[in-house]
């Protein structure tokens, strides 16, 4: 039997190559639903943690030094626990227990913010819910993987994606509501309850459903025709999972600090409706996910990664020069349609390229959360490194930076990242 080499230019036999799904996916349709409805409810219980969280502690007479500590504490356990949890994903056959635990500590942080807002439990609080990211999406992804395969992943991730947006926008007008017409606090008891319906429609997913080692981007072929896991090194050897996590990167050394610059800039203008206008920044971008994310997916499997991966990081750079140029706000709420489409591209690509560049080796979710470490890293910098560039330099500047930036994780992604699509990825039975 011939020989080939898989996109991380391992060399396989064509037997293992063509039977990475051998056997057909066939989950039910209460299983599909209940993950649509999951990634709905856990994207609206995570949006308190965001915006309102600041605006809630500040309330209750917080400084801003305890609250940027707390809040920096909350990211680094995120960061922390990605390839721990991550690891973890590949070995612990109940994907849908993780989901739930994780669920838990959400409500748990959430109740603890609002009945108990003391500097050690809130900081206890966001350092548990921040333990979370490191394996709440990562379990998501799995389970998607686990249910439908790898040929079918793409438009998976896509449905995925679109559910966790219409969440996201929908818990952004509500919370609001019980902002305005309640209080900050109630936020968090809204946050909390959104964890029932969650757990809810997790226990329609089935577990016979989610298939272990596809799960984890093993052959789902049984012992002994099943290759083994490879070891934990191989994926360092991995040069496309390299690059991709390089591009990653710097897409978020430069995106994340876009909304928060552009708020400073809106604030010191004086804009009479700039928490409006900051809203609508927000909530833009998520609209165009809902309605593109199934597409990107669809589209994956014809185009291939690539194309779509590198449209979503060059509205970056255009973006950033928009930013850059003026603080009107029709403009820039227009130019956040271009956040929509970044959002959309990395929402739906990520998982799907690091499942193309792991496949068979039964280390998807360790790679996964590799990525979402470098991700996090990126993240992190980038809000002190263009602080300290506008800060010196002026607004303008701070978004040339970020244009720069950005442009050199696109060069990085057209000149060094390969298409991962398998070229049989059609029907590979």
């Amino acid at each position: 039997m011939a020989n080939t080499r898989n996109p991380k230019g391992m060399v396989i036999s064509a037997v293992s190559a063509g039977v990475a799904d051998a056997t057909e996916p066939s989950p039910s349709d209460a299983s599909l639903r209940g993950l649509d409805a999951v990634n709905l409810f856990l994207a609206g219980a995570l949006s308190a943690f965001g915006p309102y969280l600041a605006a809630f502690l500040a309330e209750q007479n917080w400084t801003q030094q305890d609250i940027g500590f707390v809040l920096t504490a909350a990211g680094f356990a995120g960061l922390l626990s990605q390839l721990p949890g991550g690891a973890l994903l590949d070995t612990i056959r109940s994907k849908r227990i993780v989901l739930a635990v994780g669920a838990a500590m959400v409500a748990m942080g959430a109740l603890i913010i609002a009945l108990w807002p003391t500097f050690p439990l809130v900081l206890s609080a966001l350092v548990l819910q921040g333990i979370t990211g490191g394996f709440l999406g990562l379990a998501i992804a799995a389970i998607s993987l686990g249910l439908v395969g790898h040929t079918a992943l793409a438009e998976r991730l896509g449905r995925n994606q679109r559910f966790a947006s219409i969440g996201g926008v929908l818990a952004a007008g509500l919370l609001g509501l019980i902002a305005y017409f309640l209080s900050y606090r109630a936020i968090f008891f809204a946050a909390a309850a959104l964890v029932l319906p969650l757990l809810a429609a997790l226990g329609r997913i089935q577990p016979s459903d989610i298939h272990f080692d596809r799960a984890s981007g093993l052959s789902d072929r049984p012992a002994p025709s099943a290759p083994p896991r490879a070891r934990r090194r191989t994926l360092w050897k991995n040069r496309g999972l390299l690059i991709f996590a390089g591009c990653v990167f710097l897409f978020q050394i430069a995106n994340a600090s876009m909304l928060p610059l552009a708020g400073e800039a809106l604030a010191y203008s004086k804009e009479a409706l700039s928490s409006l206008v900051v809203s609508a920044l927000i909530m833009v971008p998520q609209v165009i996910v809902a309605i593109m994310a199934p597409w990107a997916g669809r589209q994956a499997d014809t185009w291939g990664r690539r194309p779509l991966l590198l449209v979503g990081f060059a509205a970056l750079p255009i973006r950033a020069l928009v930013f850059a140029s003026t603080t009107n706000p029709v403009i820039l709420t227009a130019a956040q349609l271009l956040d929509g489409v970044s959002g959309t591209m990395l929402g739906v690509l990520t998982a799907l390229i690091v499942a193309d560049l792991t496949r068979g080796t039964g280390r998807f979710n360790l790679a996964q959360g590799f990525v979402g470490t470098m991700s996090g890293v990126g993240a992190s910098l980038s809000t002190t490194l263009s602080g300290i560039v506008a800060g010196g330099l002026g607004r303008a500047a701070g978004f040339l930076g970020i244009a720069a930036v950005a442009l050199a994780a696109v060069l990085l992604l057209w000149l060094l990242m390969p298409e991962t699509k398998p070229s049989n990825s059609n029907k590979q039975r």
